[in-house]
């Protein structure tokens, strides 16, 4: 099956065999591939079958539709990706992807964000991706898979390196699922991309931070972390910025949801200075306040030449931070997106971003703000522009179309 016709002569045939009507959703999806394909040759597929599309669907896949899928794809060299976002995804649905994904010779995406797959079904997954060979995308986020479910997927690290991009995050996770990762993550050398945002943690000695920190000044393959709802403080900051200081590699860091305040803005301002290959900082929801935020500008303007996203929003930063930071976009020219709503937007700050806009040395869709004026004051509005915008959802028609399918 090498094209969307042979695909769907699959489909229908499945359907008969297992004396199933056609899942409307799956019907709609393939036949829209097949005219699309009448004007555009494609030679590969990316099947789009998010529950939450509702200009495709009013009804979400079950586990017998995934049967359905598996038996229509495990042979199958058209469909090299596969987003089944916002379904009804169980235990027993998992099941039979962990045998599509054990069969497969060109699946290469999988998106299983927000279903509910618990810790029987990841087992099945994480052992199906052991011998799995094709793999490098896997979205697991918002699935309660809990702790064991975590410490699967380590123990599936130590065996695959194919796999380049992990999402764990939401998934319920313990203390010892998030140390075993991040002990495996010190051998492995496939991993570019984690996500194991809000693990259920009850200490306050940030254990995982610390391993998480000691993996990091080891790892030379790692680009993006997101440790974002870690419970971080300003110890947790000060490990990572430590260790990050002999890291290459990393390029985004996702520190948003925590409670690091202006001493560990201080420390990763030292790391900044250190003009490491870090990209994008996200300190979003923290308590940075003024004096972090100057400690960072002050990297920004006089020594960073790499950073090119900055994240401060809702840091009960005021005027006096806001200004320092716009001062510093005018002598770094690297810096290119800057997110500042959710703080105290006083009218000196207004002006300082308004004038960046102005001037284009800010781009509009580079940043979180508009400014506009009322009775002779500036005052700033906010803009559906976060960084992660299309992390939980996707347009699905118009210009804001994500260029990502996963």
């Amino acid at each position: 099956m090498t094209d969307i016709h042979e695909t769907l002569k699959r489909f229908s045939a499945v359907c008969q065999e297992e004396n199933a009507h056609p899942p409307k959703y799956v019907q709609k999806v393939l036949d829209k591939e097949k005219n699309d394909c009448i004007d555009d040759f494609h030679e590969s597929m990316h099947l789009s079958l998010a529950g939450n599309n509702h200009l495709m669907t009013d009804s979400r896949l079950n586990d017998q539709d995934v049967v359905l899928l598996y038996k229509t794809l495990s042979n199958n060299l058209y469909v090299v990706s596969i987003d089944l976002r916002y379904n009804n995804i169980t235990d027993q649905g998992a099941s039979w992807i962990a045998k599509l994904l054990e069969e497969t010779a060109v699946l290469r995406e999988l998106n299983l964000m927000c279903n509910d797959i618990e810790e029987k079904g990841t087992k099945e997954i994480a052992k199906a991706l052991e011998r799995n060979e094709t793999m490098v995308s896997l979205r697991m986020n918002g699935n309660k898979m809990g702790n064991k479910g975590g410490m699967y997927f380590a123990q599936m690290l130590q065996v695959n390196e194919l796999l380049e991009h992990l999402d764990l995050g939401d998934t319920d996770q313990g203390t010892e699922s998030i140390i075993a990762i991040a002990t495996v993550l010190t051998q492995n050398r496939g991993l570019r991309s984690l996500n194991v945002n809000r693990p259920l943690l009850y200490s306050q000695q940030e254990e995982t931070t610390v391993h998480m920190a000691n993996m990091l000044k080891i790892n030379p393959c790692l680009r993006e972390i997101h440790l974002e709802k870690y419970d971080m403080r300003d110890f947790g900051a000060t490990r990572l910025a430590e260790c990050l200081m002999n890291n290459n590699t990393l390029s985004y860091l996702n520190l948003s949801c925590n409670r690091i305040t202006r001493d560990g803005a201080k420390e990763l301002a030292k790391l900044l200075k250190q003009n490491t290959p870090l990209q994008v900082l996200d300190l979003g929801y923290n308590r940075l306040e003024d004096d972090g935020a100057l400690y960072l500008a002050e990297a920004l303007g006089t020594y960073n030449t790499f950073l090119n996203t900055l994240v401060v929003s809702s840091n009960n930063i005021a005027s006096k931070g806001l200004c320092a930071i716009a001062d510093s976009m005018k002598m770094n020219s690297t810096l290119q997106c800057v997110y500042i709503w959710g703080n105290n937007l006083e009218e000196p700050a207004a002006i300082a971003f308004a004038a960046l806009l102005k001037t284009l040395r800010l781009e509009p869709h580079n940043t979180d703000v508009q400014p506009y004026e009322v009775d002779g004051k500036t005052i700033l509005s906010e803009l559906s522009h976060q960084i992660r915008r299309h992390y939980y959802w996707k347009p699905f028609y118009g210009s804001d179309v994500p260029d990502i399918k996963i």
